[in-house]
């Protein structure tokens, strides 16, 4: 049992989103199981907390939950932390020599807080500049929600998404920009209904302001996202 000094201190923690490194925080072991027997524990561990909860799990209604959950968390929620998941990028040649900026707006994404496993809704805004290679489109679309779909703080999915075009396209000049809703803010502790979060992420030739400011005026603006 926690302490109340380290209840308070957890508490505490969770409500500043606070992010110890860049890399996801993951166990050596992680993938020692198999997605199957993941799912059975989760389901397990699960209907324990539902009936500590008070539900009747002989409810029709809520019998199939556990699985439920536990399916959700493996196979969907939580996908993008096994690395056999995320998508495989192909880069092409820039035969056409287009050395301007191509941006995406508006991918859509469902992550969650990995504070209090809350959702976090929103939309990701990428671009970049090529050195001579160029990447799919839908492609920029996967990585973003590889990236989305573990327990995670924005700050971090920002640099992830950042880091994994950097390498694939091999050229500093990135910009990711995230601007989201966090249920753990809007439903829970403060509760403010109306607040966003937005993130950016930037290199290369995004670090001229001009350059930059060129890419703002062309995406969607983000108190509207």
């Amino acid at each position: 049992m926690l302490s109340p000094v380290m209840k308070q201190a957890y508490d505490a923690a969770g409500d500043d989103h606070r992010m110890t490194s860049i890399e996801t925080p993951m166990r050596p072991d992680a993938f020692a199981k198999t997605d199957e027997e993941k799912i059975i524990t989760i389901e397990h561990h699960f209907a324990r907390i539902m009936e500590e909860l008070g539900l009747d799990l002989t409810d029709d209604s809520l019998q199939g939950t556990p699985y439920r959950v536990a399916k959700m968390f493996v196979k969907e929620m939580f996908s993008g932390l096994d690395p056999k998941n995320k998508p495989s990028i192909s880069v092409f040649e820039n035969k056409y020599e287009y050395n301007k900026m191509l941006i995406e707006t508006n991918i859509s994404f469902n992550s969650a807080c990995e504070h209090h496993f809350l959702p976090i809704v929103g939309k990701a805004h990428v671009a970049y500049i090529s050195s001579g290679k160029v990447i799919g489109l839908s492609k920029i679309n996967r990585l973003v929600q590889y990236y989305a779909r573990r327990p995670q703080v924005q700050e971090r999915m920002s640099v992830q998404i950042f880091n994994a075009l950097k390498e694939a396209l091999n050229t500093e000049s990135v910009i990711v920009v995230i601007d989201a809703e966090h249920l753990c803010v809007t439903s829970r502790g403060v509760m403010d209904k109306t607040s966003r979060t937005t993130t950016v992420e930037y290199g290369g030739q995004f670090a001229d302001k001009s350059v930059r400011n060129d890419f703002f005026r062309m995406i969607p603006a983000v108190s509207g996202c």
